[in-house]
């Protein structure tokens, strides 16, 4: 009989696991939350149910009205800046009280700024719900998007609206910096990007998939490339949309790992809050009803 040397069977080396593998499972250790990443699914979970349930609710939806405006201005100053990389002139941005929005430019190159409008807003939220895993993340976003309403006041100086949301807008996120050291403007900041989110997937499955609207961004690409009618690019653009969504949770949980004290810890020594010995205002529920009220009611007294 042939001799088999059994001994071989029991070298590792044989077992030793090749790199597809070991990068699967190192990503799947990356990817499974931690208790306060498990926490930011479950209130971004909530936001997408409460989205979508006042985005139909004709009184109650007066309750996201300004955020809505906020997503269409990501959506303008998307067609703004990719028509400023290509060359293009802004002439005007506007901010219609009826939920709408317009970039006027001269210039250009329309097959790159007319899906900027959907896909910059969708990629906009997207970074912000990366954010919105980190608190110190969150103060990064919050001096990006205080840069993007500087550009925003620029190109709509002559719309009020757009001066009123701003405003109420900075207010939100100077009043969330003060609480917990930060704690709570993640939590703003995610909305932010799940907002921005939902507002590009209903807004392509209705203006693009559910009925077809001619003056839509999809239409005037379709016109422009003449290859594909407009509900093809609208479905191809809400894929991308979807894909955005994802990775901004997957990278959210592979890049900060963080728990809530130690996020808390160093929020305390990075852009703290200037006057208070733990560089931050504690979250009790005085506190919070202090700084809300104000802001919440000014907001509401221009709609």
């Amino acid at each position: 009989m042939p001799h088999v040397d059994l001994s071989t069977f029991n070298d590792t080396t044989l077992f030793h696991p090749g790199p597809g593998q070991l990068f699967l499972r190192d990503f799947k250790t990356q990817i499974t939350p931690n208790q306060t990443q498990q926490n930011t699914l479950i209130v971004a979970g909530v936001y997408v149910v409460a989205i979508a349930i006042l985005w139909h609710i004709p009184y109650l939806s007066v309750i996201i009205y300004p955020f809505k405006l906020l997503t269409v201005g990501f959506h303008e100053m998307s067609h703004a800046f990719v028509g400023v990389l290509t060359c293009a002139k802004i002439h005007s941005i506007e901010l219609d009280p009826n939920e709408g929005g317009a970039t006027s430019m001269s210039g250009g190159v329309s097959w790159l700024t007319l899906p900027a409008g959907y896909l910059g807003s969708s990629f906009i939220g997207a970074c912000l719900i990366v954010c919105g895993f980190d608190t110190n993340a969150s103060k990064v976003a919050s001096i990006v998007l205080a840069v993007f309403f500087l550009f925003t006041l620029w190109w709509a100086r002559g719309s009020w609206i757009t001066w009123l949301l701003i405003l109420g807008m900075s207010g939100l996120i100077v009043m969330f910096w003060f609480v917990d050291g930060g704690s709570a403007l993640r939590y703003f900041v995610l909305f932010i990007g799940v907002m921005s989110c939902m507002y590009v997937l209903w807004d392509v499955i209705d203006d693009t998939l559910a009925r077809k609207v001619n003056t839509s961004d999809a239409s005037e690409f379709a016109r422009v490339c003449g290859c594909c009618p407009s509900r093809v690019w609208g479905f191809l653009w809400l894929v991308i949309a979807f894909v955005f969504f994802a990775l901004g949770v997957i990278v959210g949980l592979v890049s900060f790992k963080q728990n809530a004290a130690e996020q808390k810890a160093d929020a305390a020594h990075f852009l703290p809050v200037p006057g208070s010995h733990s560089g931050a205002l504690s979250l009790t529920p005085n506190s919070v009803i202090a700084w809300t009220l104000p802001i919440l009611l000014s907001i509401l007294g221009f709609l």
